[in-house]
């Protein structure tokens, strides 16, 4: 689509965030060719804003700045101005947040850049008020005016800075093996926050992917400290205000380290992960809280993020334009909504004190301790989030991510199997139909979609991945084939489009065929999602178990390859490779796969077992003899279903008790 120079054209994205600036009076475009095109022959440099939809400095810095005439007067002038949306085109972000962090030190949104009209950037900045803003806006034009020369030399010097980082990984490093995750693991838990559960200090971000390496080194190791680990921290998120104490979910993270007090956009993608990890931590714990926050984010999930079957990107920060105001409660507001015995019971259990623990007063509300009294405190909470519901309510990002919703789907189909709810397992099941429904377009899967109009973006390599993944986790808990079909297709588009063919292992976090930016990206850290690289190892991984014979060998080829490339993570970062760890120790353990030949996979009382049971990373398949490739050649016992357990290509005999079962899985730690 051709912009139209003069106007301001968001309103026909469709992404909400890019909406949310259609007003503007700034001449906000789009990433196209045509917006390049027209800096180049304007010769103007381009202002390039990046943000998303829940990011509470991006409302500041467009009701301060992009709001303002005198802004838009001079933007308009002497800029090509264009809007982006990180989640939608994550691709954009990682070049241009890779500039921002290597000329500042530092990165975040919104994020400022000016860059030559090929896309070169020269200058990068995160939020600026207006009037620091206004003359950052005339030192640019003049320096583009009357330095061209040096602008010029700077921007080529950064982009090939850019390309050289590039290059990732090392070529060389040690081997993916037992002692290495020993050792990523032993240095993890050296960075623990034991006081306060997790790692690190403000602001505090909950470690999901590190929370799940750490269940599945116990599960391997049956060492203790892994475990005590993720109690402390899942107990401190879940008690903390980090945590809706009312309604369930998790923001997305604390601004203190002991998570008091939020950050209070919800994501997707948060949650998704945190309920993985709470489900499998129920699983081998049975802890009460760890099954009422699987309950409870879940139903957040379904209740709050859910449309037309998938699930919507996030929950503002803020509401009416304050943060947090939907959430935080003072005394006063408890003692009037319930009364004041229960208003100052209340109080005392949730933690809301006169100081306050927010601003003006208000306290955001904590679970220090479960109350006694369980009848009263389900009906005060049902009494509060009632009353709460009648507040401004934070503004919703409607976009429809793949590679969120893959990792939801997982997640569901994980909280499915831990709390005995088929109605999880049917929300993920829906979820996968109507992705593919509507994000597969040509053969090809695409990013995002709003409001069933899937956009123009092409879809990375982590939508792939985990869609993949949470196709393989349906297919493992229905039995049903056509997700393993699915997710096979995936799997080979990546191998032929995002796959580095000159380097085995390696990946690029765009396809072949894509827009080509200035630079290629190709992440493998993991950050607060799994990188594109790590989740397709976790996918191919299962798919090398899982998939025919005339698939199986190219997919187990490639997830051993990815993860040897990825060792040297394991060895020098491993808090930056949390996902990678999980994979990892699921490899070296085998994986474990555990193949259940039963009359009928709905009422196997062994296969039940077998799930509850299974390992993180383990594969789980149940049904008729031959019915799949884990099943060929495995028939019941005796009149019994029976379960073969395998540790890589190594198998052991069948049983057919879920206490004989577990013995036999206890044999491999």
């Amino acid at each position: 689509m051709s912009p139209a120079p003069g106007r301001n054209t968001l309103a026909e994205s469709t992404s909400p965030y890019l909406r949310q600036h259609a007003d503007n009076p700034v001449h906000w475009q789009q990433w196209t060719p045509e917006a390049l095109a027209e800096a180049a022959e304007r010769d103007v440099p381009i202002l390039l804003s990046i943000g998303y939809a829940a990011c509470h400095w991006c409302h500041v810095m467009a009701h301060e700045s992009f709001a303002d005439p005198d802004v838009a007067a001079a933007a308009n002038a002497h800029f090509v101005c264009i809007k982006v949306d990180r989640e939608e085109r994550p691709d954009l972000d990682a070049v241009y947040m890779n500039a921002t962090v290597a000329l500042t030190g530092q990165g975040g949104w919104p994020m400022t850049c000016f860059l030559t009209p090929d896309g070169r950037p020269f200058f990068c900045g995160t939020y600026y008020p207006k009037p620091t803003f206004l003359q950052l806006l005339s030192a640019v034009e003049e320096t583009w005016r009357t330095r061209r020369a040096e602008v010029e030399q700077t921007s080529d010097h950064i982009a090939g800075e850019l390309r050289a980082m590039a290059t990732a990984l090392p070529s060389d490093g040690p081997e993916v093996s037992a002692s290495l995750c020993d050792a990523a693991v032993e240095a993890v838990l050296a960075d623990e926050d034991t006081a306060h559960g997790g790692f690190g200090t403000a602001p505090k971000f909950p470690p999901s992917a590190l929370l799940e390496a750490l269940l599945r080194h116990h599960e391997r190791t049956g060492a203790p400290a892994p475990v005590a680990t993720v109690a402390r921290a899942c107990e401190a998120m879940a008690r903390g205000g980090l945590y809706d104490q009312l309604a369930g979910g998790f923001a997305r993270y604390s601004t203190d380290a002991a998570w008091v007090v939020p950050h209070f956009e919800k994501m997707l993608y948060d949650n998704a992960q945190l309920l993985r990890v709470y489900a499998h931590w129920s699983r081998l714990s049975s802890n009460a809280l760890a099954r009422k926050v699987t309950r409870e984010t879940a139903r957040f999930l379904l209740d709050e993020l859910r449309r037309d079957g998938m699930f919507v990107s996030s929950l503002d920060a803020d509401a009416a334009g304050h943060e947090g105001l939907t959430y935080v409660w003072t005394p006063d507001q408890l003692r009037a909504t319930l009364g004041d015995d229960d208003g100052r019971w209340a109080a005392a259990v949730f933690g809301v004190t006169d100081a306050g623990t927010f601003e003006a007063g208000t306290s955001v509300l904590q679970l220090r301790a479960d109350p006694e009294d369980a009848a009263r405190y389900e009906n005060v909470r049902t009494v509060l989030r009632a009353a709460r519901s009648t507040r401004p309510q934070p503004g919703r990002d409607d976009k429809i991510v793949t590679a969120w919703n893959g990792l939801a789907i997982t997640a569901l189909c994980e909280a499915g199997v831990a709390l005995g709810d088929a109605d999880m397992i049917d929300a993920a099941s829906r979820c996968a139909t109507a992705l593919l429904e509507l994000h597969v377009r040509d053969g090809r899967l695409r990013r995002a979609s709003l409001g069933g109009v899937v956009g123009e973006s092409a879809a990375i390599l982590d939508d792939h991945a985990a869609l993949a993944t949470g196709l393989l986790t349906l297919h493992q808990v229905t039995g049903a084939h056509r997700w393993l079909t699915a997710a096979g297709d995936l799997l080979d588009i990546a191998l032929d489009h995002f796959a580095d063919p000159q380097r085995p292992g390696r990946w690029y976090d765009v396809a072949d065929d894509a827009e080509q930016l200035l630079v290629r990206p190709a992440d493998p850290l993991d950050g607060a999602t799994p990188s594109g690289a790590s989740s397709i190892a976790e996918s191919l991984q299962l798919a090398a178990h899982l998939a025919p014979a005339d698939r199986a060998q190219r997919h187990a080829d490639a997830a051993a390859a990815t993860l040897a490339a990825a060792a040297p993570l394991l060895k020098r970062v491993p808090r930056s490779a949390g996902h990678w760890l999980a994979v990892a120790e699921a490899a070296v353990r085998g994986p474990i796969q555990i193949a259940v030949s039963c009359a009928d996979p709905a009422t196997s009382e062994l296969l039940a077992a077998a799930r509850m049971l299974a390992p993180g990373g383990a594969i789980v398949v149940g049904g008729h003899p031959d019915s799949s490739e884990l099943l060929r050649d495995r028939p019941r016992v005796r009149g019994a279903d029976a379960a073969y357990v395998c540790r890589g290509r190594v198998c052991d005999l069948p049983v057919v008790t879920g206490a004989d079962l577990a013995a036999a899985l206890r044999r491999s730690v």
